[in-house]
């Protein structure tokens, strides 16, 4: 699982490191910069065959430092460099300094001009821009002058350069949010998805591939940072192991080898006995759903528990699943005596009525692993004693909506348009609503944020290579609350199941592909748990 820091942590990562003697600050810019450059021969190969030229914007501090230091070993490789600089280079910081008065010395044409005269004939004839003017230091929105320059330079109806590079990330993006910091701006290219050289929404400059150091940035993941940074490459520059540091703010989720795994010599019930609570006519396919996800990922019985008005729809549509008349919360009651039953699913087509919101309040009541989806979380919302009737073996998995109801004051902060930095997160927002639930909270997207009531975060890229856009189909959220459902019947703790369901679900998605609808969702997982058995 990889580690993800904020802008300050890497700085005291940095600082450390210094404070050690393992390293000085003018090396470790020394391989920032050369790490940028093998990372653009990596990527691309073609660049370097011929020849090259390149635009280097450099900012006023440490990130100008690293420009520097890419022009002088681009140049040094034939390439004719045209640097621009942002601010007094009398003023930067001291390395970043000495790598402006090296690079003035490196070769006959070495120059660096004000940034408000570069132009599109600079631009158009450069095979890349590199764009080193903030990175991690920016806090407040890019100016209005510079936002104007870089327009007039880079965009227009058709961008100039076909390759940008950002250095830790795109300028204009908060490193710690994925957040547009400032006034909304706008749309001013048709390359906004791909990222091909324009200015995005909100004043930031858009990049193909963008270069960091050591470990990703949530900015790298969480909102717009996957659509602005483009591809994310990740260089050592020789600073410690994050494996024990007290540093590591959140991590990515990996694939969960271990779910492939079964006891050769079990009992069903050794692995679990879930129970989903269905709607009544004409509302169980949600549950069945679900019910379906919860028995492929594992889970040694599956029981769905429904009102007498749907026992014939559901008793037509299932063979392996099993069916329960649950007529109202007393006869729920009766159900839940049986010690075996390990998880509970209750929300999807379960409705909104009175009867609904009594079926929650009694399963809530039982100290079993619960996942909380679709309607059960707008009946929650909507009591006011919510919290006292959470515990810890709980999982809520709300879209956006579902946690602004849940959780009103921490979606209007997310939402607000954030004018500095560090701004609020979607990893903020999330570890706050579990710390408040008492819970685990997985808020969905393509940015998914886990997080438990100790503190713990997590979140799942689908982006890239991970992406899986055939998930925006109605009832693939109720395959996902039943495939956290079976992890936590096989014994699975909330966090863990939560984590390992939502990669599972993405990963079922994309062996799949296109055309996608829910019902095809769990007959896929079975592939997914081959290839991670196999792997």
């Amino acid at each position: 699982m990889s580690e993800l820091l904020t802008a300050a942590q890497m700085r005291a990562l940095e600082q450390r490191a210094m404070a050690s003697g393992d390293v000085t600050g003018a090396e470790l810019m020394s391989r920032a910069g050369e790490g940028v450059v093998a990372a653009i021969f990596e990527t691309w190969p073609d660049l370097q065959q011929g020849a090259r030229r390149a635009v280097v914007l450099c900012g006023p501090g440490n990130n100008g430092g690293d420009g520097y230091v890419i022009a002088r070993v681009l140049a040094e490789r034939g390439w004719t460099v045209s640097a621009f600089v942002l601010g007094d280079p009398s003023k930067l910081p001291p390395d970043a300094r000495a790598n402006h008065d090296l690079w003035l010395t490196c070769a006959p044409f070495a120059d660096v001009k004000p940034i408000d005269t570069l132009s599109r004939t600079d631009c158009v004839a450069a095979d890349l821009l590199i764009d080193a003017l903030f990175g991690t230091g920016l806090n407040r929105a890019l100016d209005n002058d510079l936002h104007a320059a870089l327009w007039q330079a880079l965009d227009g109806d058709t961008p100039v350069v076909d390759r940008v590079v950002a250095v830790d990330v795109p300028s204009g993006l908060c490193a710690d949010s994925g957040r547009l910091l400032g006034r909304d701006g706008l749309r001013t290219s048709s390359s906004w998805d791909d990222g091909a050289g324009s200015l995005g929404t909100g004043h930031a400059l858009a990049a193909d591939l963008t270069v960091t150091f050591h470990a990703p940035r949530l900015g790298h993941v969480l909102q717009d940072g996957p659509r602005l940074c483009g591809r994310v490459v990740v260089k050592d520059i020789g600073l410690p192991d994050l494996s024990r540091s007290d540093l590591v703010y959140a991590r990515l989720v990996a694939a969960p080898v271990h779910v492939a795994r079964k006891g050769c010599f079990a009992h069903k019930f050794d692995h679990g006995h879930a129970v989903v609570l269905s709607g009544g006519a004409g509302r169980s396919g949600a549950a069945r759903l679900s019910a379906r996800a919860a028995l492929r990922i594992g889970a040694g019985l599956v029981t769905l528990a429904v009102p007498p008005a749907a026992a014939t729809e559901v008793a037509s549509q299932i063979t392996a699943e099993m069916l329960r008349v649950v007529p109202d919360a007393d006869a729920l009651f009766d159900l839940l005596g049986d010690d075996r039953i390990t998880a509970l699913c209750l929300g999807p087509g379960l409705g909104l009525g009175r009867e609904a919101a009594a079926l929650v309040r009694r399963t809530l009541s039982e100290n079993r692993g619960t996942v909380l989806d679709a309607d059960a979380l707008t009946l929650l919302a909507r009591m006011d004693d919510a919290w006292r009737l959470l515990h810890r073996r709980c999982v809520l998995t709300p879209h956006g909506g579902e946690f602004a109801r849940l959780f009103p004051d921490i979606a209007e902060s997310l939402a607000a348009r954030p004018q500095t930095g560090p701004a609020m997160s979607r990893v903020d927002a999330v570890r706050a609503a579990a710390r408040r639930a008492g819970c685990t909270v997985l808020l969905k997207g393509p940015d998914t944020v886990i997080a438990g009531p100790d503190g713990g975060v997590a979140v799942h890229d689908a982006s890239h290579d991970r992406a899986a856009p055939w998930l925006a189909t109605a009832g693939a959220g109720d395959v996902l609350a039943g495939v956290i459902t079976g992890l936590l019947a096989r014994g699975m703790t909330p966090f863990k199941a939560a984590k390992a369901g939502v990669w599972v679900h993405t990963e079922a998605a994309r062996s799949f592909g296109p055309g996608l609808v829910a019902t095809d969702l769990p007959d896929a997982i079975p592939r997914v748990l081959r290839e991670l058995a196999e792997g």
